[in-house]
């Protein structure tokens, strides 16, 4: 278990590819924060870049729809994030014993979208919108974004051609232009397809694409159009090839 001094360390809440995160009492105030630390006990130097990328886009925000960045320290040869909790968790755990209603639905999804027209405004792309990175306190109705490990300036960044297992974001929710294949630079747009993604799934228990094959999911999001949310179940409507121009 992680061991920080003035930390109480209650226990691990999520596990990525890349990080840990665990709920903990800062002693000094008394002080529920969450704790996001680097999965390597030996981050690269591009990793320990992006980390303090993260935190300082944190930082700069200072919205309520984001959760707030405390402080950054150094453990050992690793950094820990200290970000506030709210007594939120993700949607992704939300919907998990059952399915949003259409009323909870409708008032979840104007807080995120309202959160994120604030992030854009603040000009940055989140570039990684999916339920496990929306955190809902169901007691107080708060909905916060979290998680910017990749979010970037909104300029005009034009991603590269990549293999599948290595682009950026969360393939089943990922927008065209993310995934290099277009010629289209990123803009506040990409979120907005992500987020697209996040309320099918809220609203059908599926995501818009079946499919979890890499190469074929990447050519959905291109090529396809999914089954609209009200026959989603039916057998009644197959997913559709876009037309062409």
């Amino acid at each position: 278990m992680l061991v920080i001094p003035g930390y109480q360390i209650l226990g691990q809440i999520y596990e990525s590819a890349n990080s840990l995160v665990d709920r903990a009492i800062r002693d000094e105030e008394n002080l529920p924060v969450i704790l996001k630390i680097l999965k390597e006990d030996y981050p690269t130097p591009a990793e320990i870049t992006r980390y303090k990328q993260e935190y300082e886009i944190n930082q700069r925000l200072q919205l309520p729809g984001v959760v707030k960045a405390y402080s950054l320290l150094k453990h050992h040869n690793n950094l820990v994030m200290v970000l506030e909790d709210f007594g939120g968790q993700s949607l992704r755990k939300t919907i998990k014993p059952q399915p949003l209603t259409l009323e909870d639905f409708l008032e979840i999804a104007i807080k995120i979208t309202e959160n994120l027209g604030q992030i854009h405004a603040a000009n940055i792309v989140h570039k990684d919108i999916n339920p496990s990175n929306i955190v809902v306190n169901s007691e107080t109705g708060a909905v916060k974004i979290i998680d910017f490990g990749i979010s970037t300036e909104l300029t005009t960044e034009n991603p590269t051609f990549r293999n599948p297992n290595v682009l950026e974001g969360t393939l089943a929710y990922i927008s065209p232009e993310q995934t290099g294949r277009m010629n289209r630079s990123l803009d506040y747009r990409t979120d907005f397809y992500s987020l697209g993604a996040t309320f099918y799934e809220l609203l059908t228990g599926e995501l818009p694409f079946a499919t979890t094959d890499p190469m074929e999911l990447v050519h959905c999001h291109i090529a396809k159009i999914p089954v609209p949310p009200h026959l989603v179940g039916s057998g009644l409507s197959p997913e559709r090839e876009i037309p062409k121009a």
